[in-house]
Formats: structure tokens, C-alpha cells, sequence
């Protein structure tokens, strides 16, 4: 099995309907889910300084790191995800 990590992108205040949706998607991935974890605040550091990054929809929120066989096979897990703006998945090497 492979390693894929997913990024998830956006943010806006959670209802009770969108926990509950989130609940069940982790509950759907549980089998294949090896981490996750959510984001609160953070900072960007470049060459051209630093700054506060803000909490909106372009926000990086939160991360699940799964076991797939594939590319392929880890986005039809994140298919169901009732993301907010979007997700993003990377091979973990």
C-alpha cells in the first residue's frame, strides 16, 4: 500500500450538519486512515519576510494521511469528503 496525504483547503464556521458530515467521512475512511490532524493559525516565511497567514477559503485547515493502492483509489475515498473549498492529494514518498 502507498501513503497519500490530503490537504484540505478552506474554511467557514461549521454547522452542526457539516460536523456530523464530517463525521460520517472519517468514519467511511477509518480502515484506511494511518493520521490526521486540523490547523488553527500559521505563518508564511519567504525570503521576502513573514506574515500572518489568514483564516479564510484559501486556508490549508486540516490533513488526513490514508493507505491506498493508488492515486486513483485514494481519490475516490476523498470523493465523499464534504470539503469546503477543496482537497488536494500528494504520494507521501
Amino acid at each position: 500500500m502507498k501513503k497519500f496525504m490530503f490537504l484540505h483547503f478552506g474554511f467557514k464556521r461549521p454547522t452542526q450538519e457539516i460536523m456530523k458530515a464530517w463525521e460520517n467521512w472519517f468514519a467511511s475512511i477509518s480502515d484506511n486512515q494511518v493520521d490526521q490532524g486540523g490547523f488553527s493559525g500559521g505563518r508564511e516565511i519567504s525570503k521576502s519576510g513573514t506574515r500572518d497567514l489568514p483564516w479564510n477559503m484559501e486556508s490549508i485547515t486540516g490533513y488526513n494521511i490514508i493507505e491506498a493502492e493508488s492515486l486513483d483509489a485514494a481519490e475516490t475515498l476523498a470523493q465523499s469528503n464534504p470539503f469546503i473549498a477543496s482537497i488536494r492529494i500528494y504520494e507521501v514518498r
